[in-house]
C-alpha cells in the first residue's frame, strides 16, 4: 500500500512516499515500532519559500509540484498519481475533539478550521494541503494526524489550570500539548529497544529541537507535557520564553508601551536561547560562542545553555514523580540527537535524583513513518 505522507507549515510542504506493504508480515510479528531500515521512504521532498516571488504561490500550486514530481517519467518513483492508496497529512491541533487519527470527511475539516483559531500558525497551511489532495488527488482517502491527540490522554488535575473553571467551559483553555507526534514515536521505538511492552514501561520523551517539549507516557499514555495552551509553555526553547509568571508580560508591556501582538512577537521570536544568549537560536553557535574570546558573548551563551539543561532536569524530577517510577529518558530531534554531551550531562546531573535502572536513549525522530503507519491502518479498517 502506497502512503504518500504531507506535512504543510506556513511557507513549506514536506513529503514522503512510503511502501507500506512490505512491512505486513512484520506488524503479525511485532507489536513494537519497525525500524527505519524497515521503511525507507520511496521519495522525498521538500518545497520552501511557498509565496515568495519566484517560487510556489500558494499550498496548491505546492502539491501539484509534489504530485509532478512523484509521477515524472524519468525521475519519479509511481507511473500514475492512481498507485497511492492513501494521504497521510500532520496536523497541529485538533482540540479535545480528537483523541486518535482520523480519516477526512467534510466534518473533520470544519473542526480543523474551528482550531486554528488555537494554532494560527499552523492548522491553515495543513487545511491547505488538504484541500489541494482533495481537488488533485480526488478519490484517495485522506487522514488526520493530529500533534494534540497523544495528549488527551492528560487526567484534568494535569490539563487544567488554576483560572475560573468557567474559561475552560467557555473557550477550551487547558493544556493542549503538542509534538506529540514525534513522543508517540520515540516512546514505542523505546520500548522496542528495551525489548519491553510499551504498556509496562513508564518513560520520559525528550523533543529537543528550535521548539523543544518533554512528555510523561506512563505504559504507553501521556499523562503531563510541557507545552500548554499554546507552545509557549515549558522549557526554554530556541526563540521561546517557556515557563513565565504571567504578570512580567503585564509588566513588560506597561514599562515599554507595547500591544499584544508586539508582546507576543517578543516571547515567541526574540526570547529563548536567542533571547538570553543574545547570540542565535542555535545550539551550534552557542556551544560556539561559549567558546568566545569576549568575556560577555562567553558568559550569556553559557547561562542560555545552563537554563536549557536546568528546565530539562527539573520536568525529569518532576514527571518521575508523577509517574511514581522511571525507566527510560528518551532523547529525538535537532539538539536531543546530535548532541551526546547533553545526554551524558543531564545523565551525570540526574545520577543521585532518578531510578539507577533508568536508561538514557537517542532515538532519531520519524513522525512521517508513524504519520503513515495510522493512515495505513485507518484506510485498511475502513
Amino acid at each position: 500500500m502506497l502512503i504518500l505522507v504531507i506535512n504543510c507549515g506556513s511557507s513549506s510542504a514536506k513529503y514522503q512516499l512510503f511502501d507500506l506493504a512490505k512491512r505486513r508480515s512484520l506488524a503479525l510479528r511485532r507489536s513494537s515500532v519497525p525500524m527505519v531500515s524497515e521503511a525507507e521512504p520511496l521519495a522525498k521532498g521538500l518545497i520552501e519559500r511557498i509565496g515568495q516571488p519566484g517560487h510556489c504561490a500558494n499550498h496548491y500550486e505546492a502539491i501539484a509540484l509534489i504530485v509532478d514530481a512523484l509521477t515524472d517519467k524519468r525521475t519519479g518513483a509511481i507511473k500514475s498519481k492512481d498507485e497511492i492508496d492513501g494521504i497521510g497529512h500532520r496536523v497541529v491541533h485538533g482540540g479535545e475533539e480528537f483523541k486518535t487519527s482520523s480519516l477526512i470527511t467534510g466534518k473533520v475539516i470544519k473542526s480543523i478550521e474551528k482550531y486554528a483559531e488555537l494554532a494560527p500558525l499552523h492548522n491553515p497551511p495543513s487545511l491547505s494541503g488538504i484541500k489541494a489532495c482533495l481537488d488533485i488527488l480526488k478519490g484517495i482517502p485522506q487522514v488526520a494526524v493530529f500533534d494534540t491527540s497523544f495528549h488527551q490522554t492528560m487526567p484534568d488535575k494535569a490539563f487544567l489550570y488554576g483560572l475560573p473553571y468557567k474559561y475552560y467551559e467557555k473557550y477550551g483553555i487547558r493544556k493542549y500539548g503538542f509534538h506529540g507526534t514525534s513522543h508517540r514515536w520515540v516512546a514505542k521505538a523505546a520500548a522496542g529497544e528495551l525489548n519491553r511492552p510499551l504498556e509496562r514501561l513508564k518513560i520520559i520523551t525528550c523533543h529537543l529541537g528550535n521548539g523543544c517539549s518533554m512528555a510523561a507516557v506512563d505504559r504507553g499514555k501521556s499523562i503531563d507535557t510541557t507545552m500548554g495552551f499554546t507552545p509557549l509553555e515549558g522549557l526554554l526553547m530556541g526563540t521561546r520564553s517557556g515557563d513565565l509568571d504571567p504578570a512580567v508580560v503585564f509588566y513588560i508591556m506597561e514599562k515599554e508601551e507595547l500591544s499584544p501582538q508586539h508582546i507576543s512577537d517578543i516571547l515567541n521570536k526574540k526570547s529563548g536561547l536567542l533571547g538570553v544568549s543574545g547570540v542565535s537560536n542555535d545550539m551550534r553557535d552557542l556551544l560556539k560562542a561559549s567558546k568566545s574570546k569576549s568575556v560577555k558573548m562567553s558568559a550569556r551563551a553559557k547561562l542560555a545553555i545552563e537554563i536549557f539543561i536546568y528546565r530539562i532536569e527539573k520536568y525529569i524530577g518532576a514527571y518521575q514523580a508523577a509517574m511514581k517510577g522511571l525507566d527510560a529518558v528518551v532523547f529525538t530531534a535537532g539538539i536531543g540527537e546530535h548532541n551526546p554531551w547533553l545526554v551524558k550531562r543531564i545523565k551525570k546531573d540526574m545520577k543521585s535524583v532518578i531510578n539507577k535502572r533508568a536508561k538514557f536513549l537517542v532515538i532519531p525522530a520519524n513522525e512521517e513513518l508513524l504519520i503513515a503507519r495510522d493512515t495505513y491502518e485507518i484506510i485498511r479498517k475502513g
